[in-house]
């Protein structure tokens, strides 16, 4: 991880950390040595959860490698939930990673979706590529990877 970006093991001034350690009030559905998932203050529907590692970590390119894996578990367990508890139709997940990132906390948002709930697609403007855009999209994102 660059040294930049540096994760501590919680960070005082985090109000994911608050309730990770219990500081902060919460409706915590899924707590465990790995992730905390709560409800969103601020839901795009009722339901709508927050997965949080434990770990201070401010975005997915900071969590380290053999943390993914854990931390989408548990965002998969909250999407079965909303299903089977809910009477969800589906969810939708989702990350920011800095950019529209409210708190500098890498977190998965877990939202049940339901048929005809009025949400369409992604919340930004979609757009086609242009003849030859796509190819050099692609060949620069497989250059570097």
């Amino acid at each position: 991880m660059p040294a930049d970006r540096a994760s501590s093991r919680d960070s005082p001034a985090c109000p994911f950390c608050g309730i990770v350690a219990g500081t902060e009030p919460a409706h915590i559905v899924l707590a465990d040595d790995i992730a905390v998932a709560f409800l969103d203050r601020r839901p795009v529907f009722p339901g709508h959860v927050l997965v949080v590692p434990r770990e201070h970590v401010e975005t997915f390119l900071d969590l380290p490698p053999d943390r993914v894996g854990p931390l989408m578990e548990r965002a998969q367990r909250v999407a079965a939930a909303m299903e089977s508890g809910l009477g969800a139709d589906g969810s939708f997940v989702a990350m920011n990673n800095r950019v529209s990132q409210s708190v500098a906390h890498v977190h998965v948002h877990v939202v049940p979706r339901r048929r005809g709930d009025g949400l369409r697609g992604f919340f930004w403007p979609r757009r086609k590529y242009q003849p030859g855009e796509a190819e050099e999209v692609a060949a620069k994102l497989r250059h570097v990877m």
